[in-house]
């Protein structure tokens, strides 16, 4: 049986195992939340290095997408670093090519993101979930300065996103991890953030600690598409107010996992030692037909 473990800086809250099959490999998938600390996730993965078949990076990303350009978050890189036989992915790989195929998938099956307006949280992070809903057609707005710099100024098109990227993203990749993205505790505690833009949206997009960190008390009518969620946070969105749920991940024995499992479970599956290319990483989705999990609420 092959492990990949995916190895947080996210709460130990949300920490699950489970074993899976896909298209007759069998994998026992890990996920351990270290609560922040970051010297615990470099000491895991050395400790693990060349003992599991592929690492997933949670809680933190690898990259950071400035939309025409990629750039490597410097605390992140320097967990990735421990593994040197053990390929670590992030997700990125997945954000780029699942999460556009769930817009197409939800374009071709749904009414669920014509005509609507979208707030993405932060599409730096999402880049190719909030490029296939712009040219989808929905009325955009980008909330990279509102959740990640705290400046109330949604921005409208990917090409100011790319403009402000482009002297920003240098800077915010050397900050700490923790000043840019919700870790540890923050991630299970909820801090209102500017909520006219949720109100204003009929969609809500992007990473799900973002979106449950700054959401308002109440979402009615709302649409979120997100990636993973457990069973409490399906409740949670459903008290209130949320419509409907689509997760880009598919639900493998009753939830949903992060996109650096995915991405990791392809990598192991696949047998390769390191992240794949989009062609491949395309290829296999179409092979293991992964399609997007909807939840009326």
């Amino acid at each position: 049986m092959k492990q990949v473990v995916s190895i947080s800086l996210g709460s130990s809250t949300r920490d699950h195992s489970a074993e899976i099959n896909l298209l007759g490999q069998s994998f026992l998938v890990r996920r351990i939340g270290t609560d922040g600390d970051m010297q615990k996730m470099i000491r895991f993965i050395r400790d693990n290095d060349g003992k599991v078949d592929a690492f997933g990076l949670g809680g933190m990303d690898l990259y950071i997408q400035a939309v025409n350009r990629r750039y490597t978050f410097r605390d992140a890189q320097k967990v990735a670093g421990a593994a040197r036989i053990t390929p670590i992915v992030d997700g990125s790989g997945l954000k780029n090519t699942l999460e556009r195929k769930v817009v197409d998938y939800l374009l071709q099956e749904t009414d669920i993101v014509e005509n609507k307006k979208v707030l993405v949280v932060s599409a730096m992070d999402r880049f190719g979930l909030a490029q296939s809903l712009e040219q989808a057609g929905c009325e955009m707005e980008y909330g990279d300065l509102i959740f990640v710099l705290n400046l109330p100024v949604p921005l409208k098109s990917l090409k100011t996103l790319a403009f402000i990227a482009a002297v920003a993203v240098p800077v915010i990749r050397l900050l700490p991890f923790s000043m840019v993205y919700p870790t540890g505790k923050k991630q299970e505690t909820n801090k209102p953030r500017y909520p006219q833009f949720f109100r204003r949206a009929d969609i809500i997009a992007g990473d799900f600690h973002f979106i449950k960190r700054y959401m308002p008390e109440e979402l009615p009518g709302k649409i979120i598409i997100t990636n993973t969620v457990t069973s409490s946070d399906i409740e949670m969105l459903r008290k209130k107010g949320v419509k409907t749920l689509v997760t880009t991940t598919p639900e493998i024995n009753g939830r949903s996992f992060g996109t650096n499992v995915m991405e990791a479970l392809l990598v192991a599956y696949a047998g390769c030692k390191k992240e794949l290319n989009p062609p491949e990483y395309q290829l296999l989705l179409e092979e293991l037909d992964f399609k997007p999990r909807i939840i009326e609420l």
